[in-house]
């Protein structure tokens, strides 16, 4: 997260559509200097419309049509933030984000696309889905094949709207259902007479095609309403379906339809030739939730990427004052439809080619396939060089890791605490080597620790929920009730209204924590520097001895409160390699607060909070305290999504090295025993419990909402650990 430029503006995007897809693109082999960029998403990814006919039936992979948002983002130096967008003050210049709160801009631009949710249509909110939004529609159908082949369901599926997108979807799903031994199963129904209405020439072998995999065709017809078991048409009989997908025209998204913004009678926002929302000099909108007046053209996926490059450059003139360009839609563009199986058809100037078909699909798949590869393939972009001589040992290839993955090596750390003088004061009744000091105030215990952390997350926000979440762990780990926290911030160089924007974002996120652990912000300090940190110092309140790292005893069963591999994801991530869906159920997990796992372990007889040492790092201070060795199963410890995989392929975050050479554990050398070395961020706590109270307390954990696992036992011998 380090910066060498003054940060001076926000350009903030919301929605990862095809246009702001592209334009991070572009923006990050030329980025504007001085501008900070926020990308707004309800999700870490984003599908590409054009392959999902292809993926509903059976062609590709869900991964295949999604662009990964928070490699683009890493890419293009921009900050994401995850959540959907519900109001937008154009005025004020502010974006409303539920459970963020504002997010303030410079310059926007939307690209939110719509909705295909047919809330017109009684019934059709409750037992329907709507194509679009992609993602949503894409997880019910696979939820629905799976009940389909456990024979939960009879593979009945009904489309309502018989446009392109309406046939392309229809002959997909059947084409899937044969695969599952169901034929004639799927209905399109359309209200005029002809399918794909706006594309002249198609009805007839849309038809044909729809005959071939034996999809029913009732045209001219009005739907009435959706039932769970059925379409119900109006003066027709009713259609039976247990799965409705409503394609008939898009809609757009409430939050916008119902702003301030000038729009047209459907709630598209209407954008000038510059792509400019109209009135308005700072905030830009493309894609499908735009209405261009200049040049209207009909709901495609075309426009928003011919849109792009336009886009790019009109925005980088917003911010650096310079002239902006017109953009000009083409009249027409080529339409190449799949048909199911891998075939396709194509339209343009007012006919269709329909042959050779299987070289239309080879066609057509080689334009998504290279559209895609363009968020999966990003060019290399220099380093700045090194201005004169380099010291011996001054480079290295691995970047410096974020959160605990940037912390002191062990042994060095260890070798200058050793030189401390002793504590000599009687109210200080434990000093450094646990997971925090232990002082006594006028008959009361009181636990103090401290923490930062090197921003590896541009989302100050959630940089702050983490950073409190990884602070109170040393408190909850000891048994305490989090007291106080005075904050520590060091942001990177930016103008005061930014500066002022960052530290509400973090307060925000941080006050949330502290507060929800029942302590107070008291105070702090901050400063400006070249990256992000955020550091804690917190207190806690005792009512008994405190759980320290002795008192483990052999026959004691180990259970871990989280999974391990974060700092390998976290690793991976900042070189753009970690899958986004990986690493955004990593930030879930890394900002759930874990106080009430910590009043579930209080009966250990030994705990502590696995941190930037590794599990076997803190696992060995534990056994040293106790004069006891572990015998771990290695199988039985949980890893994060993505961890193994990556720590396979080489992966290791900045300290993992040192880490090992500090506390050695005896077993198969393989990627997972690597993890047990991995630096943890926010990790879990590591409890030492009575072998028969071990299951129940595991139980209590998992129905909490916290991911543990028993992962061993402590036996006897001199400090060591065994893995299985």
């Amino acid at each position: 997260m380090t910066t060498q430029t003054t940060l001076t503006r926000d350009l903030v995007l919301v929605g990862g559509g095809h246009a702001h897809a592209l334009m991070l693109r572009m923006w990050g082999m030329t980025p504007v200097q001085g501008v900070q960029v926020t990308l707004i998403n309800p999700g870490p990814t984003a599908p590409y419309s054009g392959m999902l006919p292809g993926h509903i039936a059976g062609h590709y992979t869900r991964e295949a049509l999604e662009i990964d948002l928070v490699k683009l983002a890493r890419f293009a130096g921009a900050r994401v933030i995850f959540g959907a967008a519900d109001g937008i003050d154009a005025d004020r210049k502010v974006i409303h984000v539920p459970g963020r709160g504002e997010i303030a801009y410079d310059v926007a631009s939307l690209d939110v696309g719509l909705h295909a949710r047919a809330a017109h249509i009684p019934g059709f909110s409750q037992f329907g889905i709507g194509a679009k939004p992609l993602d949503a529609y894409a997880d019910r159908w696979d939820a629905y094949l799976s009940e389909v082949d456990a024979g939960k369901k009879a593979g009945i599926v009904a489309v309502i709207g018989g446009g392109v997108a309406g046939c392309e979807l229809a002959l997909a799903m059947a084409h899937r259902l044969h695969g599952l031994g169901k034929t004639n199963c799927v209905t399109l129904i359309e209200t005029n007479t002809k399918l794909a209405n706006g594309t002249p020439g198609a009805d007839r072998t849309l038809r044909e095609e729809m005959l071939r995999l034996g999809v029913t065709v009732v045209s001219a017809v009005e739907v009435d309403a959706v039932t769970a078991e059925a379409v119900k048409l109006r003066g027709y009989s009713d259609v039976a379906s247990e799965f409705t997908v409503g394609t008939a025209g898009g809609f757009a998204h409430d939050w916008l339809a119902t702003s301030d913004l000038p729009k047209d009678a459907q709630g598209f926002v209407h954008v000038d030739e510059r792509l400019l929302v109209s009135g308005y000099e700072d905030l830009f909108a493309a894609g499908d939730c735009a209405a261009l007046m200049a040049s209207p053209r009909p709901k495609a996926g075309v426009f928003a990427v011919r849109a792009a490059p336009v886009l790019y450059h009109n925005i980088s003139a917003a911010l650096t004052g310079s002239e902006m360009k017109p953009f000009r839609p083409q009249a027409d563009y080529l339409k190449l439809m799949s048909l199911g199986d891998k075939s396709a058809m194509a339209a343009k100037w007012g006919r269709c080619l329909v042959a050779p078909k299987a070289q239309l699909w080879r066609w057509k798949d080689y334009i998504d396939q290279s559209f895609m590869r363009k968020f999966s393939e990003f060019p290399k972009m220099k380093a700045a060089a090194p201005v004169g001589p380099v010291a011996l040992g001054a480079q290295s290839d691995q970047m410096l890791c974020g959160g605990c993955g940037a912390k002191v090596a062990p042994g060095q750390l260890s070798a200058a605490l050793a030189e401390m003088p002793t504590v000599k004061r009687s109210d200080v009744l434990q000093g450094a080597g646990d997971d925090a000091a232990v002082l006594e105030v006028g008959g009361q215990k009181q636990v103090l620790s401290v923490d930062h952390l090197r921003g590896f997350v541009a989302d100050h926000g959630l940089m702050g929920r983490i950073a409190a979440v990884h602070a109170l762990g040393d408190v909850w780990a000891m048994g305490a009730k989090p007291q106080s926290a005075l904050l520590s911030v060091t942001l990177p160089r930016m103008t005061r209204e930014l500066q002022a924007r960052a530290m509400r974002e973090i307060l925000a996120g941080v006050g949330e924590v502290v507060r929800g652990a029942g302590a107070e912000i008291v105070g702090g300090h901050s400063t400006m520097g070249e990256e992000l940190t955020i550091g804690l110092t917190v207190t806690g309140l005792l009512d008994g001895a405190a759980i320290t790292l002795e008192g483990a005893k052999v026959g004691d069963v180990l259970i871990l409160t989280r999974p391990i591999g974060s700092g390998t994801v976290l690793a991976a991530e900042m070189q753009g390699k970690a899958n986004g869906r990986d690493v955004a159920a990593l930030y879930e997990i890394l900002a759930q607060p874990q106080g009430d796992a910590a009043e579930i372990l209080s009966v250990a007889h030994a705990m502590t909070d696995v941190t930037g040492f590794g599990l076997a790092g803190h696992l060995t201070a534990m056994c040293r305290a106790s004069e006891v060795a572990a015998d771990i199963s290695l199988e039985d410890v949980p890893t994060y999504a993505g961890a193994e995989a990556l720590a396979e392929a080489g992966h290791r975050s900045t300290i993992f090295e040192d880490n090992k050479l500090a506390a050695p554990v005896f077993g198969p050398e393989n990627a997972k025993m690597a993890l047990l070395h991995d630096p943890q961020t926010s990790g879990g706590f590591l409890a030492a419990v009575t072998a028969g109270e071990a299951e129940r307390l595991r139980e209590e954990l998992q129905a909490a909402g916290h991911k543990a696992a028993v992962i061993g036992r402590l036996i006897e011998g001199a400090p060591a650990i065994v893995c299985r």
